[in-house]
Formats: structure tokens, C-alpha cells, sequence
């Protein structure tokens, strides 16, 4: 791929494809109009797939993990220590997301983009981009390659997803200190204070939450002069999770397959794949809505509706998890229903 492949154009949905899809669910035994969102995922899937008989499966699941140097600052009520441990909670299947995987019968691949510890686990693809990001209340969290790596790395594990014929994408995450990161990209694409987007994270408290917001003002104070493209604000303030799962959702849209999104951080690197390449935005779907506060901002930004709203806070891709079964019996409606004339059964008069 080219140095920036993220801004190569993304499919289109099939317009014949929905409006056929939109015929069915018109003929479809039901008023038209009951299923709700349930019609229009099925609508928005077929046109995404082209294929008339739309399907939420098979589905694959990247978790992407990476340490934040602006740990080092208190922003986060765990020790950094977390990640890592947390990384042999995912392959031994002790994580939610590891419980959510083998129910769904999903395959759960954990990569460690760059944590402190960097101890090489079995189950584990070990990418090494660095020991953490930098702190970036001090200076660019990122180098100019470990972004653009990350940004591959997330793009390599939908080239994963697709050989083994995937059709739904859910991107995961792990990194003490994201939910920092989040916030301070967020600021930066949505141009809003830190304390109108900041959240506890992992548990902080009133104060916790105040000295997070805090410490990402003086982050946006070093940075933001120089964030004119969304490129160099993720260098800056991101971690290399936000940027693999920013070039997932790139390249979900560019090879064709459906994404769905987590929750807050996955969400901001959903706005910041956006920001990249616009085109990617069809191919998005949003899975639930966070209990962090500045979530509800950038689903906004976005335009998005998301499928569950259960006051969840975990992240690892748990929330997106969870959604795969409506997104499964959409289509099964979509497809399985009977017409009215199939059914025999008198429609509505005209």
C-alpha cells in the first residue's frame, strides 16, 4: 500500500441492491414501518454487501492494545501495569469480550501494538511500535512512522478478517490512559473544551475527573497550533490503538465489509476515520451509546444511531459484542419474513 493509502477511495453501497431491499421490507408481512431500525439495518447492510439476502456473519474481532505515556500523570485510577496483565486475560478467555467472542462463536485476535511490559504471550500478534506512546503533555505522543504503522496494522487485520470471508468487522481496545487520549483528539476535531468531553474512564472520581481535564487542556495547549490536518492531531494525542482502529474502519469501507463500532474510543477513531476519508462513513455502524459523557458529543458529530444504549463503560469491544445478534436477526427478518403474497394474506388498502 501506498504511504497514504487511507484516502483511496471506499465502495459505494449498491443502489439497486437497497432499492430492492426496500421493496421487500414495503411487501414484507407487517406494517410497514414496525420493525423500526431493525429495517433499515437490514436495508443498509444489503446495499453495503449488494446482495439481496444480507448477512451479520461470518463476524471477526481485532482487539487492539497500547500504553499511554500520559499515564505518567495520574489520569487514570489503574496502574499501567493492566494492560499487559489484561492482554493475558483476553487469550486465556477471562475478559468479557473473550466470554462475548466464544459465544458468538467469533474468532478474538489480540495484538499488542506497544505496551511497557512487551513480554511476548502465546495468542498474542506482538507488533512492538514502541514501549507506549510518549506523553503528550510533553510531546508528540507519536512518531511519524509509529502512526503510520499503527494506521497498517489496523488495516492488516481487516485484510486478516476479509481472507477468512468476514462480513462484519468489530474493532476492540485495551490501553490505560485512552480514554485520555480519546478525549484530547476529540477536543481537537470537535474543537471543544476538554471539560465538556471528559469522563471517568476507569472509575476516577470528581477530583479525577477534573485533574484528567486538566492535564488534557495543557496537551491541547502544546498541540492544537499544529492539529490542522486530522493526521497529525492523532500523531499527537492519539495512542496506537486509536489509529488501528481508525485504519480498520478504513479499510473496512475500501475492501467491502461492514463495521461495527464500540463505544467512546472507538467511536472518536471512527470521527477521526471520517475526518480522513469520508467515504468510509456508510460503512459504519455504532453499536451502542457510552456512559462517558463526551460519547453522546461525538455520536452527534457523526450523525449516528446507536443499536443499545445499557450504560456500559468497558470497552475491549464488549458493547459492539453484544449488538452483533440484532444486527444477525435484522437480517434474518429481512431475508425469512414472508411477503403478503406469499402468505396469502391481505395487505392494507391502497
Amino acid at each position: 500500500m501506498s504511504a497514504a493509502w487511507w484516502t483511496a477511495a471506499c465502495r459505494q453501497p449498491d443502489a439497486q441492491v437497497r432499492e430492492a431491499a426496500l421493496q421487500r421490507q414495503r411487501t414484507l408481512t407487517k406494517p410497514q414501518g414496525s420493525l423500526g431500525l431493525l429495517e433499515s439495518l437490514a436495508v443498509q447492510l444489503a446495499a453495503l454487501q449488494g446482495d439481496s439476502r444480507p448477512r451479520a456473519e461470518p463476524l471477526w474481532i481485532s482487539l487492539f492494545a497500547g500504553d499511554h505515556g500520559v499515564v505518567e500523570e495520574g489520569v487514570s485510577a489503574f496502574p499501567q501495569a493492566v494492560t499487559g496483565e489484561m492482554l493475558r486475560n483476553f487469550v486465556r478467555g477471562g475478559a468479557a469480550i473473550s466470554v462475548l467472542a466464544e459465544r458468538l462463536g467469533a474468532p478474538l485476535e489480540v495484538l499488542d501494538l506497544g505496551t511497557v511490559s512487551g513480554a511476548a504471550l502465546e495468542g498474542v500478534r506482538r507488533l512492538a511500535l514502541g514501549p507506549g506512546t510518549a506523553n503528550f503533555t510533553r510531546a508528540p505522543a507519536m512518531s511519524a512512522e509509529q502512526c503510520r504503522l499503527a494506521l497498517q496494522a489496523g488495516a492488516d487485520a481487516v485484510a486478516r478478517a476479509r481472507v477468512a470471508g468476514t462480513r462484519l468487522f468489530i474493532g476492540g481496545e485495551m490501553g490505560i490512559g485512552n480514554t485520555t487520549a480519546a478525549c484530547a483528539l476529540a477536543c481537537v476535531l470537535l474543537d471543544r473544551p476538554a471539560a465538556e468531553l471528559v469522563g471517568p474512564g476507569t472509575g476516577l472520581d470528581g477530583a479525577g475527573v477534573a485533574h484528567k481535564a486538566a492535564v488534557i487542556e495543557r496537551a491541547l495547549a502544546l498541540h492544537r497550533p499544529h492539529c490542522d490536518e486530522p493526521l497529525e492531531a492523532l500523531r499527537r494525542l492519539g495512542g496506537f490503538e486509536l489509529a488501528a482502529l481508525a485504519g480498520a474502519y478504513l479499510a473496512c469501507a475500501q475492501q467491502g465489509i461492514a463495521a461495527l463500532v464500540d463505544g467512546y474510543i472507538c467511536t472518536v477513531a471512527a470521527l477521526l476515520a471520517v475526518n480522513l476519508n469520508a467515504g468510509c462513513w456508510s460503512w459504519l455502524f455504532f453499536a451502542h451509546r457510552s456512559a462517558e459523557p463526551g460519547h453522546a458529543a461525538v455520536l452527534d458529530a457523526l450523525d449516528a444511531e446507536p443499536l443499545l444504549d445499557l450504560g456500559l463503560r468497558l470497552g475491549e469491544g464488549s458493547g459492539a459484542a453484544l449488538a452483533v445478534p440484532l444486527l444477525q436477526q435484522a437480517c434474518a427478518l429481512h431475508v425469512g419474513m414472508a411477503t403478503f403474497a406469499e402468505a396469502a394474506v391481505s395487505e392494507r388498502p391502497a
